[in-house]
């Protein structure tokens, strides 16, 4: 007998409800992968794509096992619809695509894909396998490929770029590009540690040490931000904890090439100039891949050995460094001064310890501020970063006389860097206001419009860019023309400093005389009046006879003019102030001697 049928009763039934989604025919189509069932995975795939077709999940499986199965072309138009309709942002697609072309020989458009994918894709999953397809594009294009950008990459390009603005002395522009860098990568504590470093040549010590500080939150055994911390501390005067961290200090022992380095400096900075020693010798005697090109390494071995004692060793040293770097000046003043140290006071070593900078001593660059072929400043000084580091620090933290020069230097250096700094200093409420009077100056003299916004007797101005004169209500295109007559004879034999005197004695002598005004039937007898009195007040030399021959005036022309100055202005009284020493405004004549900052 047959097996008889029954139908269940009613409310027996068990029916399993099956909901189909993208998700369930997703499923359906890794199975069917699993079992090698392309063809039904590519069906599954479409069916997910009609259920939810603004997910580019969906779209990115379809294109994907089209293009395991060989169907290069139809991948590819379905990559390009994600990225132009469903999700631009999905720039992995450029990289799938580049591998299509690739299999379809299509070299070039490839190249393409895959340059748009580098520069374009913020996450790099693929830069490296991207960076192995353009060297197989390379081999089969028979040239070289097209040089990309790599965004995923573009914090280390930045920050690269920022170290080259350091090592050029534009810490300005350094500090407003690390400060980028950290924005967009805040774990990135090697930018964090040069813009310590920026805010340190800059002077700003405060900043510098919260930099510095965040670096060490981070990672507390960070050698690059210790050894910074600890010439940090060494200019705040902070002697227990720089002893506590220098202790530490001694104690390392680093394995790489640029740690060992950064160590050794900061061992000598600190004055541990034996440790100094053993990590510069490390250096040089190891056989370190392009340490034996570096002219700097052997002036700073050579350094640690005039500090250690080792005179005879340093000399060699130093030889090598002049051989390594011939149009350098630092090796053969240093080679000078090692002849001359049994000489007597002042004509030898100038010290007992050398500082391991490589650059000459802070006083020796202004006497190499002289004139040279026409040039105040020589373009080695104006470029050089340590050289504009130490002007920017002794701009901050030098004696008036040396804000006075560095003020000076900056007026020739005149770049952008410089324009920042003056503005800045005009800020200072601390700063003495005939300092920022002559910063005020040498702004105009670099063309920078104003106004100029000055903290002045404890007040913040807004002054114009033109000469000082408070107690004039204006300020006539007459007066100017004198200024630029003097300005013109006096160019390249007086510095900014003594023009700017100039330009303080005729805006005081105009103030006196106000509202009579002097007549200006012959602004050069003006001129050559300022002139001859400046150069009388800096204890130069000149005679009537040479003023009025130099401005094509008679000498008695010459002589009255001098004479309304004078009588108005009291010169006699000023110039008796200045042989003694002083200024009117308590600084240091001219020609007083600067110390090394």
């Amino acid at each position: 007998m047959g097996k008889k049928k029954c139908v269940a009763a009613p409310g027996n039934q068990k029916i399993i409800p099956l909901h189909m989604d993208a998700t369930f025919f997703f499923e359906r189509a890794v199975r069917s992968l699993d079992r090698y069932r392309y063809d039904k995975a590519i069906k599954y795939f479409r069916r997910a794509v009609d259920y939810e077709p603004e997910n580019p999940v969906n779209h990115c499986n379809l294109a994907g096992i089209l293009s395991e199965i060989g169907k290069y072309s139809e991948s590819n138009q379905i990559l390009q619809r994600i990225v132009d309709e469903v999700d631009p942002t999905m720039t992995e697609c450029y990289f799938y695509m580049a591998n299509n072309f690739a299999n379809m020989e299509d070299f070039e458009a490839a190249e393409k894909a895959i340059i748009h994918y580098l520069e374009n894709d913020e996450e790099g999953q693929f830069v490296q396998e991207s960076e192995e397809m353009m060297e197989y594009l390379s081999y089969e294009l028979e040239r070289p490929s097209e040089p990309a950008f790599i965004k995923s990459r573009e914090g280390l390009f930045e920050h690269d770029k920022a170290r080259s603005l350091l090592e050029q002395g534009q810490f300005g522009e350094a500090v407003k590009l690390l400060k980028r860098v950290i924005k967009k990568y805040p774990e990135f504590l090697a930018a964090k540690n040069n813009l310590a470093l920026a805010y340190y040549y800059m002077g700003h010590f405060t900043k510098a040490m919260e930099t510095i500080s965040q670096v060490l939150d981070q990672e507390e055994g960070n050698l690059h931000a210790l050894c910074n911390l600890a010439i940090f501390y060494q200019n705040l005067g902070d002697r227990e904890r720089l002893e506590r961290l220098a202790a530490l200090l001694r104690k390392t022992c680093p394995y790489h090439q640029e740690h060992v380095f950064k160590l050794a400096t900061t061992m000598g900075i600190l004055g541990e100039h034996e440790a100094a020693y053993q990590l510069f010798r490390r250096l040089t005697k190891g056989g370190l891949c392009g340490v034996e090109e570096d002219p700097s390494l052997f002036h700073y071995i050579a350094v640690a050995c005039v500090n250690t004692g080792r005179y005879a060793e340093a000399e060699r040293h130093w030889q090598q460094a002049a051989r390594l770097d011939p149009a350098s000046k630092i090796p053969p003043f240093y080679l000078t001064m090692m002849e001359r140290r049994d000489a007597p006071e002042g004509q030898g070593l100038a010290r007992p310890f050398l500082s391991y900078h490589y650059h000459l001593p802070f006083e020796e660059q202004f006497r190499s501020m002289e004139k040279e072929e026409g040039e105040l400043l020589p373009e080695t000084i104006r470029k050089d970063p340590l050289v504009r580091s130490s002007f920017f620090w002794a701009l901050r933290h030098g004696d008036m006389e040396t804000k006075l020069q560095v003020i000076q230097a900056f007026g020739l250096i005149a770049d952008h860097e410089v324009k920042e700094a003056l503005t800045e200093f005009l800020l200072d409420p601390l700063e003495n206001d005939y300092l920022k009077r002559v910063a005020m100056f040498v702004l105009r003299t670099m063309k920078v419009s104003g106004p100029y916004t000055v903290m002045l007797e404890g007040e913040l101005t807004e002054q114009p860019a033109q000469p000082y004169a408070p107690a004039l209500p204006g300020w006539e295109a007459e007066w100017t023309a004198v200024l630029d007559l003097a300005f013109s004879s006096m160019n390249k034999r007086y510095d900014l400093v003594q023009q700017h005197d100039l330009e303080t004695l005729w805006v005081e002598y105009l103030s006196r005389v106000f509202p009579a005004k002097p007549r200006m039937a012959k602004p050069e007898s003006w001129a050559a009046a300022l002139e001859y009195l400046t150069a009388k007040m800096h204890r130069r030399s000149v005679t009537y006879e040479e003023i009025a021959a130099r401005y094509q005036i008679s000498i008695s022309a010459a002589r009255t003019c001098v004479k309304h100055i004078d009588d108005a202005c009291g010169l006699r009284q000023k110039m008796k102030a200045i042989y003694e020493g002083t200024r009117p405004d308590g600084s240091t004549g001219a020609g007083a001697t600067t110390e090394e900052q």
